[in-house]
């Protein structure tokens, strides 16, 4: 697997995680809010398989 989400999208990808995340505890108070663990995981391991499939890359070549 290499690399293919930058740092602002990983960034981006931390903030929305976070904020869905937070839905299980304050708001409807549902398990959809667990959804948020997808994008927490793929700005942690800087992979994403949606932008492998899209031919997509956000972080610069070294």
């Amino acid at each position: 697997m290499t690399a293919n989400v930058g740092t602002l999208d990983r960034v981006l990808r931390v903030v929305v995680g976070l904020a869905l995340i937070s839905l299980v505890f304050v708001g409807p108070q549902t398990l959809w809010g667990l959804v948020g663990l997808v994008p927490l995981a793929t700005a942690a391991i800087r992979f994403c398989p949606l932008y492998r499939l899209l031919g997509i890359r956000t972080c610069q070549t070294a």
